[in-house]
């Protein structure tokens, strides 16, 4: 194997007969960078094409299909989404007709065994995992949208088929821009072979940066600035922000009183009298301008729906009365096979009305089939404005004139985040439409906080590089070892790109800790030398700082754990003191709690407030002064009930005692003492110039701190991989799923195992293995089986029990056996697998016992977890993968035919129809 890429010569080279063919058979010419691509392919190397949304990166795909067709053999097109692959299907059906195209996304096969066959990535790593015969005759396979393989949740597969696909298949990899591409390249061609890495950064369609303050669209930058009358830092980038659009926000601010004050983020004291301009009047001064048909990214998916009832509301429409009616046609299409008494449930009428005005939504809370329509409309021209989430912006074909940011925040899954320069180009790449527009448009909606120059930064920001999520699991485990054995195992996982990227991070450390290395050499120079006596005092000092930090932390430490455990002990008409925070005095406990890690009781003071207490409340432990005789149904969600509470509290007559004061942590222990001593004893304490010596001490321990760090983090990334895949056997040994020794091979349990696809692998293989779900009804099952795929928007805890005794006995069986295998996992210091989630439990049984759709979503609402329509029909999909799994893997033929039953019970309805078939 060659050690880099191939890299395509200067000097243009003629096409090959067979890309002339395939050239001649479009109605566009092929770009420069297309072609490069498409040569390699033909001249039968892999190739790697990076280049913007919208380029055309998938004629190289649609030419590996034309290759493998015309030689005979099979193409797989893989994809990250099922919308995609549903999109890619029917384009592919389009263009070589439906007896060569094939669709397989898990819940659907359509022609399987066709030469050419569309797929979410998932499914060829199960193929390639299971030595699938569908891999005979495999030459080419395309995976779009390969950045994905940076997804924190499902990136590793990409990983994973990289590595395992036979060498001689050619990987046509499709990605966006990325910085790091020739590393990409790298790394693939370490693994995979020759492979070609294109690079094109160029948009096809110009994209012109706009903000909009007020009603008022301007420039975002500058073009007739000379590059002599720019800042040095814009020089060098060669941007300049509009000076009018400045001026504008500056006006625009102080008409808002803004200017006064403003807090992180636009929060502030003019932040409150803001008043955005209304979405209706955004969208009617986008049409006056031309910029129609647009997409607004809102990141919510309540915003989405509020933005069309807002639009809805001011009686804007943006279609003829003939568009209008061929928009209904194609609405009656699409949606005839939902069932009439899910359309009211589905919000069926306002959605139409919408959409024969021009104007939807787009989010996954959507029904798939409703979604597949406003995509369909969208790209005919017949919707001309579109709320949109961002998941609208990975892959589906739905470019717009231009496109809208409500915002730069976004909610990650975790916290508001501001968008990265990737996700900013990635959202606005969806702007100009290739064969209609000759230019897009992407425009940021000025509130206070959002500064032009931030904007300018986003918009001109190029690095966005590609970083690895590949983490070995138990499936990958299992599987990895069948077919490779252990050893081969361990090299695989060497050679993935999450472990490449590591070894050059560590190349980087390494030379850091090699430079402050010599730099500490120095340093001790300037002391005398690493024996003096003034090093030995002041590495005593700094040893001495350490010491009474450790014991300030092990205090407060100390502390906490005795808040806790009082906090634990705590009863309902327990009164005791808030000794802290703004809740300081007598109050009662209404509602106690037993969380043993982190107790949040909640109680009533005397002035009638009511909420949760926690330890950080408590610098020493509760101390319980007396009991308060509470009613059997207490109500202190309501000012009376807190009032009655209160009035009760006060009749008491007791008095918060006074708060004891806590001085600082004195530090009295055997090793503080004795530093101490060494130090007041010390010779160099008489120094004369110890204080300038002091300051270059503290300098040197402070590089010798950081360059220990630097040496624990190189240590921890080498291998990092290696080590995890060694803890997985472990515990898969004392498991059972594997067999001891230097060698060991798969059990009967470990062959089940490998056939589990799922975040919760081993959690599912144990609950099978221990029998846990054995004995239950179909809806029984699916409800029980729910709680280890679904996962809640929110932390907040479901106390659902189950509809029925053998569901509740079998959850509390399966959260048990979570329990120990969480704790083996802690043990051997494994990420713990998550716990089961109840918040579908009863949804999913409701469904599976013959209820309909608006009977589900109630059901999901009561326990806590309200439901839009296309999350119920994605978990319900996803709860159907998870009952196949059990049924082709689960030894008990009784389970096996009960999976089987709750697949065909999940199966109906609004679950079962799907746009790719329409």
């Amino acid at each position: 194997m060659s050690e880099h890429p191939h890299v395509e010569p200067a000097v243009p080279q003629s096409p090959g007969p067979r890309l002339t063919d395939f050239a001649a058979s479009l109605d566009f010419p092929l770009d420069p960078f297309q072609q490069d691509a498409c040569r390699a392919l033909e001249d039968s190397h892999s190739v790697l094409v990076c280049a913007p949304t919208g380029a055309g990166k998938t004629v190289v795909g649609e030419f590996a299909v034309y290759l493998a067709l015309q030689a005979g053999s099979k193409c797989f097109y893989t994809t990250p989404i099922k919308a995609l692959s549903n999109q890619k299907y029917a384009d592919l059906c389009a263009r070589h007709g439906r007896d060569a195209v094939g669709l397989l996304t898990g819940d659907q096969s359509i022609n399987a065994d066709a030469p050419v066959v569309v797929m979410t990535t998932e499914v060829l790593r199960n193929m390639i995992y299971a030595s699938s015969t569908s891999l005979i005759g495999l030459t080419h396979v395309v995976m779009d949208e390969v950045h994905f393989l940076a997804d924190r949740f499902r990136g590793a597969v990409w990983e994973e088929v990289i590595l395992h696909l036979p060498e001689d298949v050619r990987l046509a990899s499709l990605s966006a821009t990325v910085s790091n591409a020739e590393e990409f390249g790298d790394w693939m061609t370490t693994v995979r072979g020759d492979t070609t890495v294109v690079v094109d950064e160029v948009r096809p369609i110009p994209l012109h940066q706009h903000m909009m303050v007020g009603p008022r669209i301007y420039d975002l930058f500058d073009t007739s600035a000379e590059p002599a009358d720019l800042p040095r830092r814009e020089r060098r980038r060669g941007i300049v922000v509009n000076p009018e659009l400045l001026a504008a926000v500056r006006r625009r601010l102080s008409a808002d009183g803004a200017d006064r004050w403003q807090g992180r983020g636009g929060r502030g004291f003019g932040s409150r009298n803001f008043r955005p301009l209304p979405r209706p009047d955004v969208i009617t001064r986008l049409d006056r301008d031309g910029l129609l048909p647009a997409i607004t990214f809102v990141f919510s998916r309540a915003g989405c729906d509020a933005a069309v009832l807002q639009c809805l509301r001011s009686g804007l429409h943006l279609t003829t009365d003939e568009e209008a009616a061929e928009i209904g046609r194609i609405v009656d299409e699409h949606t005839r096979e939902l069932p009439a008494a899910d359309l009211e449930v589905l919000g069926y009428s306002t959605w139409r009305t919408a959409l024969e005005r021009g104007i939807a939504a787009h989010h996954a809370g959507m029904l798939p089939a409703f979604r597949h329509t406003v995509e369909e409309l969208f790209v005919r021209g017949l919707v001309r404005a579109v709320f949109a989430t961002e998941t609208l912006a990975l892959g589906i074909n739905m470019p717009a004139r231009s496109v809208v940011l409500e915002k730069l925040v976004k909610f990650n899954g975790e916290t508001h985040a501001e968008l990265t320069p990737g996700e900013y180009t990635q959202l606005t790449g969806r702007a100009g439409r290739r064969g209609i527009d000759i230019e897009g448009h992407a425009v940021v909606l000025w509130q206070p906080g959002v500064e032009p120059t931030t904007v300018a930064g986003l918009a001109s920001t190029r690095t966005f590089p590609l970083r690895s999520s590949f983490k070995p699991s138990y499936n990958m485990a299992v599987n990895l070892i069948d077919a490779v054995g252990v050893d081969r195992s361990r090299a695989l996982l060497e050679m993935s790109f999450a472990q490449f990227q590591a070894d050059k991070s560590v190349v980087g450390l390494t030379r850091s800790i090699e430079r402050n290395e010599a730099t500490l050499a120095k340093l001790r120079e300037e002391l005398g030398g690493a024996d003096s006596e003034i090093l030995d005092y002041l590495t005593l000092r700094a040893d001495l700082t350490a010491a009474e930090r450790e014991h300030e932390r092990r205090s407060r430490q100390d502390r906490r754990q005795a808040a806790v455990a009082s906090l634990v002990g705590l009863r309902a008409g327990d009164i005791i003191t808030v000794p802290a925070g703004k809740r300081t005095g007598l109050a009662v406990v209404v509602i106690p709690d037993q969380d043993v890690t982190d107790p949040r009781p909640t109680v009533v003071t005397t002035d009638g407030w009511s909420g949760r207490l926690s330890a950080g409340d408590f610098p020493s432990p509760a101390e319980v002064l007396g009991r308060l005789r509470l009613p059997r149904h207490i109500d202190h969600r309501t000012g009376r009930g807190r009032r009655d509470i209160a009035s009760a509290l006060r009749s008491k007559g007791l008095s918060a005692p006074r708060r004891p004061k806590r001085g600082k942590s004195k530090g009295h222990n055997r090793e503080i003492d004795a530093l101490r001593r060494r130090l007041r004893s010390h010779p160099a304490r008489d120094e004369p110039d110890l204080e300038s010596l002091a300051r270059l001490g503290e300098r040197y321990h402070r590089l010798l701190r950081e360059t220990e760090q630097q040496r624990r983090r190189a240590e921890a990334t080498t291998d990092s991989l290696a080590r995890t895949f060694e803890r997985i056997v472990a515990l898969l040994t004392e498991r059972g799923y594997l067999t001891g020794g230097d060698d060991p091979e798969t059990t009967d349990a470990g062959d089940r195992l490998a056939r589990v696809y799922a975040e919760a692998d081993l959690l599912v293989a144990e609950c099978l293995r221990q029998r846990i779900w054995a004995g239950l009804s179909p809806a029984e099952l699916a409800a029980v089986a729910s709680s280890v795929i679904y996962e809640s928007r929110t932390d907040d805890v479901v106390t659902v029990r189950g509809p029925t005794g053998p569901i509740r006995t079998a959850l509390v069986e399966t959260i048990r056996m979570c329990d120990t295998l969480r704790a083996d996992e802690v043990r051997h210091r494994l990420p713990p697998t998550r716990e089961p989630d109840l918040g579908f439990v009863t949804a999913a049984y409701t469904w599976a016992n013959s209820g309909s759709l608006a009977e589900a979503l109630i059901a999901a609402d009561v326990a806590g977890r309200e439901l839009s329509p296309g999350d119920f029909v994605r978990w319900c999909r996803q709860l159907i993968d998870i009952l196949d799994q059990v049924r082709t893997c689960a030894d008990d033929p009784e389970l096996v035919r009960t999976a089987g039953r709750a697949v065909g019970a999940i199966r109906r309805g609004v679950v079962a129809i799907d746009p790719a078939s329409a």
